[in-house]
């Protein structure tokens, strides 16, 4: 047999069954399809895995793109202007610096493909240069246009630092220099409507741009013709191609488009027509297509044959935050999907949670977030290995040399935005309460970082209700049908305890209805309007989740604090009458019913109309806290 033969896949020809040849071609089918098993797990080993986030970080208002440059920084823009520079280090990452960008919203943002410059606009029609390494502002420049999208366009080789950037208001792409005087160098004609998206294939020195009306375009970024290139292209014509893909279907414009790593794919994703798209770049064919829309994810979660299955309760309100989405046409141009570091997996989000699929077995391998209320919108990933900067084999990958794992150890960040979120969540391959080195107490870092100063206001009122919050080990809650005593946390989680304690030393649970009771599942109150759509901190707003690992919604009488998404803690809180684990790592756990649980179960019992409010009320007439000594 040729050596070639090793490279056949599919069914033996009747020539060769029962021969000693076609023994030879199965036994290396079976090598080729067990390495590459083993090389899929070694690539999912470098990719996040975990149902939950680690951490999070915030900004002053919502954020909008996060990317990560070559150089290992971490950048993320938000609606207000504002960019922050971050670094990965071995602990995860660290704040560098805050830029005040731009006054009006950044809409647009790209690194070069060396990740030592960056680029940022606005409708303001501002362009500002920064010096990723140096993390500086090095040019500003006043456009005679509004922006609509940017890119890096230029080879290591080129004199100028090319920036393509498209008008808002026409088909012009127009070439300026990023380190010069911020005249247009040259203006690309290939449009006939404003540009969506476009993005530069740095192996291949091309750009790819999708205007509004659907119309892609591959063009080389070096003047003065902008014509097809003809570098690592396999058609001439596009009519041997799919690049007419959005100009036959109707809104279908994606609101984004990676390259891989490798230059030789490229995805489009947007939530015009909620279609993931995989291209090939040499003959800009289609090679993959997932179906993401509501109707076909409704019909998967009725068929049980999603990759995760929801309650019928949470799918609804994640179908709702879908529906408040596809409203919103300022949040639907943040949603992008990306390729991993091996140009092997895609990854993008979903009400679902963010998945991870092989685009050449065309499965989902992965899914991430999936616990989390949060709606992931933009993503970007960092793959690298702190504690080594050389390139690791896939042999060296491979080996079960506990020096080599060490040394080479790669510390994956998925670093994701949400939806109405003024923070940016990062996936790893470790559980919010994991620690490194000596620590072991979980609860002493909460995962929800507050790195944004709090105004005067906020400082002075949490001054005066912190001295009345003292830590407390148990309390009792006397309510209309008995009393509650609850061994509370204070330990694992103590600011939780201490909102707790504070509302209820200051009579703040006087009166308050137990608003909402679900049989076999929870009964809940602390809601000042009685109704679920009230209640705040002791520090007035809300506060951070305190997740801890070993406190789980795993038995009647947990007591947990309500919220609404990831660090809305406020004052309401339930008492579980049936295990939940679900619930966990999304709600805090900082107590639970040591007696009277037979008052609990009196209150689940009560009948209650369609909203799940008793027709009878229940109040907590006051609370008793027995105060650490």
């Amino acid at each position: 047999m040729s050596d070639s033969s090793d490279e056949d896949v599919g069914p033996m020809p009747a020539s060769l069954t029962g021969s000693a040849e076609a023994a030879s071609v199965e036994a290396a089918r079976r090598k080729r399809a067990k390495f590459n098993a083993a090389q899929e797990r070694i690539y999912l080993n470098q990719l996040p895995c975990t149902e939950l986030y680690e951490q999070s970080y915030m900004h002053r208002d919502v954020l909008t793109y996060t990317l990560v440059t070559k150089t290992e920084f971490i950048i993320t823009a938000s609606v207000d202007g504002h960019l922050k520079f971050w670094k990965t280090t071995a602990d995860g990452i660290e704040f560098v610096k805050h830029f005040r960008a731009h006054l009006d919203e950044i809409c647009g943002i790209s690194a070069n493909s060396q990740g030592t410059l960056l680029a940022t606009i606005s409708p303001s029609k501002e362009l500002k240069i920064f010096d990723v390494t140096n993390f500086d502002m090095i040019n500003m420049v006043s456009l005679p246009f509004v922006p609509s999208t940017v890119t890096w366009a230029f080879e290591t080789t080129s004199p100028f630092s090319m920036l393509a950037v498209s008008d808002a208001d026409s088909g012009d792409i127009h070439m300026f220099d990023g380190k010069g005087d911020g005249s247009i160098l040259h203006t690309v004609k290939l449009h006939k409507h404003p540009v969506a998206v476009m993005n530069y294939n740095a192996r291949f020195n091309t750009v790819i741009s999708i205007d509004a009306s659907g119309m892609m375009e591959y063009w080389s970024p070096d003047p003065p013709a902008f014509t097809l290139p003809t570098r690592g292209i396999d058609f001439a014509y596009k009519s041997d191609t799919d690049l007419f893909e959005f100009k036959r279907n109707k809104n279908s414009v994606p609101s984004s488009l990676e390259f891989s790593p490798n230059g030789h794919l490229f995805v489009t994703y947007g939530l015009s027509d909620r279609t993931v798209r995989v291209w090939k770049f040499a003959t800009g064919k289609l090679m993959r297509k997932y179906d993401e829309s509501l109707q076909v994810i409704s019909e998967m979660q009725q068929a049980g044959t999603a990759i995760t299955r929801l309650d019928d309760m949470e799918f609804g309100r994640r179908m709702a935050i879908e529906r408040e989405l596809e409203a919103s046409v300022q949040a639907r141009r943040y949603v992008n999907a990306v390729f991993d570091i091996s140009s092997e997996f895609v990854l993008y989000p979903t009400l679902l949670g963010i998945k991870i699929v092989h685009v050449g077995a065309s499965r989902v391998s992965a899914l991430v977030g999936g616990a989390e209320t949060l709606r992931v919108l933009h993503l970007a990933l960092y793959q690298g290995a702190p504690k080594k900067k050389k390139v690791q084999t896939l042999q060296m990958a491979a080996s079960e040399n506990p020096a080599l794992q060490e040394a080479g150890l790669v510390d994956p960040i998925l670093v994701a935005t949400a939806f109405k979120k003024n923070r940016f969540f990062l996936f790893t391959r470790r559980e919010p309460a994991e620690m490194t080195g000596a620590a072991v107490d979980a609860s002493a870092v909460g995962r929800d970082h507050f790195n944004e100063k709090p105004t005067k206001e906020e400082q002075s009122v949490a001054t005066l209700k912190t001295a009345k919050a003292q830590l407390a080990s148990s309390a009792v809650i006397h309510t209309t049908l008995g009393d509650i005593t609850i061994k509370l946390f204070p330990d694992h989680t103590p600011k939780t305890v201490e909102n707790w304690v504070g509302h209820a030393r200051g009579n703040y649970y006087c009166n308050h209805l137990f608003h909402r009771v679900i049989k076999d599942f929870m009964v809940q109150t602390g809601c000042p309007k009685g109704d679920g759509t009230g209640g705040e901190s002791i520090w007035g707003g809300e506060f951070e989740d305190e997740i801890v690992a070993e406190l789980r919604h795993d038995r009647p009488g947990i007591v947990s604090m309500a919220n609404a998404g990831p660090a809305s803690n406020g004052s309401q809180f339930f008492i579980t009458t049936a295990a939940a684990p679900w619930l966990d790592g999304k709600h805090t756990v900082f107590g639970r019913v040591e007696k009277g649980m037979d008052v609990v179960h009196a209150i689940e019992q009560v009948q209650v109309d369609k909203n799940d409010r008793p027709l009878k009320d229940i109040k907590i007439v006051n609370i008793t806290c027995k105060m650490l000594s």
